[in-house]
């Protein structure tokens, strides 16, 4: 988090509705860089070659929910985009024509991007960031058929907008799986003794970073990507946005043993987070210690704050902000992530700075979620709900749903 602290959730917040089976920031923060060495399984490389090479097991596959869906629909901006008439077809019928040059090539050029690499499925090695224009949309359409892959070395794409939640153009994923991102930090904290905040203050998006950017994800898998692993204010294993107008939309998607000190999958920061029918497992969020200002404890300025701790918030999700910016979940599961040491929310996190955002979990499962925990500011005691999410927000909202360490 940026300035903020959230240590509770607060029960007269909460309204729990039935049982089913289905910080701040400014325009100036950076897109960062980011590394890990922690999570869980990291994949294999695939030869790093400038052509596309076939593959039967990379990232692609069935995504999304398997076990339930969200019954009021998604919404139309959820929906696939026309690719119909392509601004650029990558390749010409084989896979070795699929070369990364050509899809770099294509990326910076922008538009409506489809390929044809063949029958079988492909995986093209990213070997250098491929940076997305901000002046206009972007659909990257992978026919179910593409994996991209940063072999464990680069982070896979980057859209740097020149402002902040200001920009109206979006960059659409879909039918794509990106697999072995990788995003190496550089601005390390300065030296301070514990309980200071330690590791990174940036390195955030292993698979993406989206600063003044909107997103959408639809049927798309994020497997194995990796960002910063230490850090309070850090985070996103697979996808990280910052100052977002519009947010990210995902639907029908695949995160799993993603990892990054915060937001082991999706984090975002003033930026709303809108997740339908998508499965979220075995991702972690590897910092600890979550984060507060505290001069009492630290006497060392960090991000203009007397930092203590050094992240470990939200296993899957992530969410970091105020101006009415919240999380709605429906149809998805989240099960089997991890926050980090003294951190929450071992699925979600979500703070609202200014207590303005709100949470909806609706027809979902979050279950199997460890590592968070929840502490009651009046009593003093804690429940095992913060394993599944912890939050400080104007209101949360599970309808339908099934939530770890909740009885009703």
């Amino acid at each position: 988090m940026r300035n903020s602290l959230v240590l509770a959730l607060s029960l007269p917040l909460l309204t729990w509705v039935g049982c089913g089976s289905s910080g701040s920031a400014s325009p100036t923060d950076g897109p960062g860089g980011g590394t890990t060495d922690g999570g869980k399984d990291q994949g294999g490389t695939t030869p790093r070659t400038d052509a596309a090479t076939t593959t039967s097991d990379a990232g692609t596959g069935s995504a999304g929910n398997p076990n339930g869906s969200c019954s009021a629909g998604v919404p139309a901006k959820g929906q696939p985009a026309d690719t119909s008439s392509p601004t650029t077809v990558v390749g010409t019928g084989s896979a070795s024509s699929c070369s990364f040059s050509m899809l770099e090539a294509a990326v910076t050029k922008g538009g409506v991007i489809t390929f044809n690499c063949g029958s079988a499925p492909v995986t093209i090695p990213v070997t250098a960031t491929l940076n997305l224009p901000t002046n206009k949309n972007t659909v990257i359409d992978g026919g179910n058929k593409v994996t991209l892959d940063g072999g464990n070395a680069v982070q896979i794409l980057s859209f740097i907008g020149p402002d902040f939640q200001m920009n109206n153009n979006t960059l659409t994923l879909q039918h794509l799986s990106l697999i072995n991102g990788k995003q190496t930090p550089t601005q390390a904290i300065p030296t301070a003794p514990l309980p200071c905040s330690q590791g990174w203050d940036d390195g955030e998006g292993g698979a993406l970073y989206m600063n003044d950017g909107n997103l959408v994800v639809i049927d798309s898998i994020f497997k194995n990507n990796h960002a910063a692993p230490l850090g309070p204010d850090t985070g996103g294993g697979a996808i990280y946005l910052l100052g977002s107008k519009n947010g990210a939309v995902i639907v029908g998607s695949t995160f799993s043993n993603n990892a990054a000190s915060n937001a082991g999958a999706v984090g975002g920061l003033f930026a709303q987070l809108n997740v339908y029918n998508s499965l979220f497992t075995d991702n972690t969020a590897v910092g600890n210690g979550a984060n507060t200002d505290d001069s009492s404890m630290c006497s060392v300025i960090n991000n203009a704050q007397h930092e203590v701790g050094s992240g470990g918030n939200g296993g899957a999700l992530y969410s970091d902000g105020g101006g009415g910016v919240g999380i709605v979940i429906c149809g998805t599961a989240i099960l089997n992530n991890s926050a980090g040491a003294n951190a929450f929310g071992g699925g979600i996190f979500f703070t609202s700075n200014d207590m303005s955002g709100t949470l909806s979990i609706t027809d979902s499962t979050i279950t199997g979620n460890t590592g968070g925990h929840w502490t009651n500011v009046t009593t003093g005691s804690v429940t095992d709900v913060g394993t599944a999410v912890g939050t400080n927000a104007k209101s949360i909202t599970v309808t339908n749903s099934t939530v770890q360490g909740y009885t009703p």
